[in-house]
């Protein structure tokens, strides 16, 4: 969870520099000339215009003079001076005037594309400003330019740093705020603290997700030292101290949805147990979309399926795999009606049976969700595990899938929670490419 909140928050940073960047590029550059106009008392022969009311008279007439260097009057003024081609309104937004504070001068700013010309239309403008304001006025006020227009080559906008960590600021901003959110909204397991709120199982162990896992998905395939090999052990560990009067002896592993990894999590277990010392045997349970056979390279067509209709022998179905010492029984066929061959006698006692054969039985099942098979199964051995994707599977589906189990009365030994975040070195995760629904739909009528 962390590690996707971080990702989301730097993905909205890099965005926003992204964009800082563009607004930048695409910008167009603006030069900057300035013009001081001071409006002051002139001497006057009347005798009752005191300097004193001239220059109050002045004060309070400055901001009314600011407005009026922008107006369409002036505008007009100025195009025709410099014969340009904006508009009144268009020259007014390249104009910016306003008083000095406390004091009595006028600063006249100029923004334009090109330096030369913001310094030509500073110019004109202050010296058309200056006369309009002695047209208009009988009073003793005159303005008067005190700083010419000026000339800069520098351009004041855009300001690439400037603007760059202002949209990284924003950027940052927004992407912490998408990171709480969807972690607000967020309803996925992403830790065993959700599991045991969310259900009363304990949650055996947890399997890192590592890339390397499709291309060697067995743990005799990577060193006894991987992370992967030490979460299975754990896994082996704790399913052994469940019970110590009564240990499981043949296990469903199981899923909400498709695509958890309980495949990887049967085969890997089942290698983890044989280790020991133990015989174990794996059973392909998954009558729909059976995978295990191929993980290990091993026959399909003769299984479950032919050991239970009478046309293979069990111990002849029985196939060995060399590399992790396993015992396998693999699907068989598959059939138009798997919920009604594992809910039949004949896989009761089957799996009766195989139980006293072994000393620990692996069954590989389908999702709980989409069909009732795996709840089947778990009903006529001795519980179920629960596979769970970090990240993927949501509490709900995990709450439905518990229901599912306790609904036939099927014992939930605990969860294993897949393909979580690396936390440094190698981890595991893998789940098969299952759809929700591809292949776990309603039993086809029978042939």
């Amino acid at each position: 969870m962390a590690q996707r909140r971080w990702l989301t928050i730097v993905v909205f940073f890099l965005l926003g520099l992204l964009g800082g960047g563009a607004l930048t590029y695409f910008q167009t550059p603006q030069y900057e000339s300035k013009a001081r106009v001071f409006i002051a008392a002139q001497n006057s022969t009347d005798a009752n215009d005191s300097p004193i009311i001239a220059s109050y008279f002045a004060s309070q007439r400055v901001e009314s003079y600011a407005q009026l260097a922008t107006s369409r009057e002036l505008m007009q003024r100025v195009i025709a001076r410099l014969n340009l081609k904006e508009t009144p309104a268009q020259l007014a937004d390249q104009i910016e005037a306003k008083v000095s504070e406390l004091t009595v001068i006028i600063e006249i700013k100029v923004h334009n594309p090109d330096a030369a010309q913001a310094q030509a239309i500073a110019k004109a403008e202050s010296e058309v400003f200056t006369d309009y304001i002695a047209e208009l006025e009988t009073s003793p006020v005159k303005a008067t330019i005190v700083d010419p227009a000026s000339y800069s080559s520098n351009q004041v906008s855009p300001k690439p740093v400037l603007n760059l960590v202002i949209a990284g600021v924003l950027g940052l901003l927004i992407g912490l705020g998408m990171a709480l959110l969807r972690d607000l909204l967020d309803n996925t397991v992403s830790s065993a603290a959700d599991v045991e709120n969310t259900i009363d199982a304990p949650v055996l162990s947890s399997v890192a997700y590592d890339s390397d896992v499709p291309k060697h998905p067995l743990l005799t395939e990577v060193g006894s030292h991987s992370t992967r090999v030490e979460a299975f052990r754990l896994l082996r560990t704790n399913l052994q101290f469940l019970d110590l009067d009564t240990r499981p002896r043949a296990i469903v592993i199981t899923s909400a949805v498709p695509s958890e990894g309980k495949t990887s999590t049967a085969t890997n277990l089942a290698i983890a147990l044989a280790q020991t010392g133990l015989r174990v045997l794996l059973v392909d349970g998954d009558l729909r979309r059976p995978k295990v056979a191929s993980v290990l390279g091993l026959e399909r067509s003769v299984g479950l399926t032919t050991v239970l209709v009478g046309r293979s022998e069990l111990q002849d179905s029985i196939q060995k795999h060399t590399d992790s010492g396993i015992y396998f029984l693999a699907s068989g066929p598959i059939p138009p009606n798997p919920t009604e061959v594992l809910q039949s006698r004949a896989a009761q006692e089957l799996f009766d049976r195989v139980s006293q054969m072994f000393d620990m039985v692996i069954i590989d099942g389908p999702p709980l969700l989409p069909v009732s098979d795996a709840a089947i199964m778990a009903r006529d051995v001795d519980g179920a595990i629960l596979v769970v994707r970090h990240g993927k599977t949501s509490k709900e589906q995990l709450k439905q899938a518990a229901l599912r189990l306790a609904q036939v009365d099927a014992n939930l030994l605990g969860v294993m929670v897949n393909m979580t975040p690396k936390r440094g070195g190698k981890g595991s995760g893998y789940g098969y490419g299952y759809g929700y629904a591809y292949g776990y739909g309603p039993d086809k009528p029978k042939s």
